[in-house]
């Protein structure tokens, strides 16, 4: 049977969810690791796109890809080259896989028109799946599908069946609970395999996924002119893996009132940075200190508040920096939209055939509709 995970189209904002999650994953607690493959087919695609996209995702970064143009699943890291030398027929099968997906979606596409009574035309196919392997232990994993931008089904692994939010989603939601042993098949790859490719992936590119690198602290304050009280930002450069627990305490106790969070966001050599600010009285500054803990630190730091020293037009530069770092990112992210939405939407998952790979589940959106 094909195989298959599922990708829902949310409404049309889920790709930017989609990267915003994987930028930003969590903030907070031990490391967690990721791999989630985004898919989209599109009927017609214009200015030379493909009309097929799969990506796969692994803690955040792009390691695998495949699009109806070069019709090959390709590695996008050098360390996925391993599994080719290790496994020789691991891209042939995956590209096999990729290319039944392929003309899978399009049937759906064009059986998804007809139900819902539209034209021909503009008209997407999404697929959404993945797993997560935290930090204290846990497992997570989910499966979405999508048409038009707007949520399909959603599989629900407690209940051990498919959610569909309008009738015609439902006429698939009853095929899919009604094949005997499909939705458990599902559950198990969230469960089992994907967590297992998961590992497997982390240790051919354990010395850069499994790295650490401790984050760069600096603290930078100025004086508002209107009340006198201060503001305080802290901010932490260059670290690695992304999940970093900061905040502010008070006579060491956490402090959250008057603060505000900024975005976790990746630099070019893919690392990451993050700020935190607070606004005080200045005559309580000494009973402040900005924390932070992280896995390349051998001990949380505690860093003091400082005395103003910047004129607040410099101060409103480094503010303004910040934004701008934010905005390069919601750039980022804008362009990763338009690239999906038109070459494909988001995309990454894959068909099967007998083989299984880490992409594969059991049937899913390869599944009839």
């Amino acid at each position: 049977m094909a195989a298959r995970m599922a990708l829902r189209p949310a409404p049309l904002w889920l790709p930017v969810m989609v990267a915003v999650s994987l930028l930003r994953g969590s903030c907070l607690g031990a490391s967690s690791h990721s791999m989630k493959y985004f898919v989209t087919s599109i009927s017609e695609p214009s200015q030379g796109l493909p009309h097929f996209v799969e990506m796969g995702f692994l803690d955040g970064h792009v390691f695998v890809h495949y699009d109806s143009h070069s019709r090959k699943e390709q590695p996008r890291v050098s360390w996925m080259e391993k599994v080719g030398k290790e496994d020789p027929q691991y891209w042939d099968r995956e590209t096999r896989r990729a290319r039944v997906t392929e003309q899978v979606f399009r049937h759906h596409l064009e059986t998804l028109r007809n139900r819902y009574n539209q034209s021909e035309g503009l008209h997407t196919w999404q697929w959404m799946y993945g797993c997560e392997l935290r930090g204290d232990g846990s497992k997570g994993g989910f499966m979405q599908d999508g048409y038009d931008g707007k949520t399909f089904l959603t599989f629900d692994k407690k209940t051990l069946t498919w959610v569909a939010p309008d009738p015609q989603a439902q006429i698939t939601q009853r095929k899919w609970d009604a094949i005997p042993g499909y939705n458990q098949r599902e559950k198990a790859y969230l469960e089992e395999t994907c967590i297992e490719w998961l590992e497997k992936y982390l240790s051919y590119g354990n010395e850069t996924l499994l790295r650490t690198e401790p984050p760069v602290v600096t603290m930078s304050s100025r004086t508002e002119v209107e009340d006198g009280m201060e503001t305080h930002i802290c901010r932490f450069y260059g670290f690695y893996p992304r999940e970093i627990d900061a905040f502010w305490t008070r006579d060491g106790e956490v402090w959250l009132q008057d603060t505000f969070h900024g975005f976790l966001a990746p630099n070019v050599d893919g690392t990451y940075h993050y700020w935190i600010s607070i606004q005080i009285d200045p005559k309580e500054r000494g009973r402040y200190r900005c924390h932070v803990e992280h896995d390349g630190l051998q001990d949380p730091l505690d860093v003091e508040l400082k005395e103003p020293t910047n004129s607040k037009s410099n101060l409103w530069l480094i503010i303004i920096g910040c934004v701008v770092a934010a905005l390069v990112v919601v750039g980022v992210i804008a362009g990763i939209v338009l690239f999906i939405i038109k070459k494909s939407q988001d995309g990454y998952r894959a068909a099967s055939t007998s083989d299984k790979g880490s992409s594969s589940s059991d049937q899913g959106s390869n599944q009839a509709i």
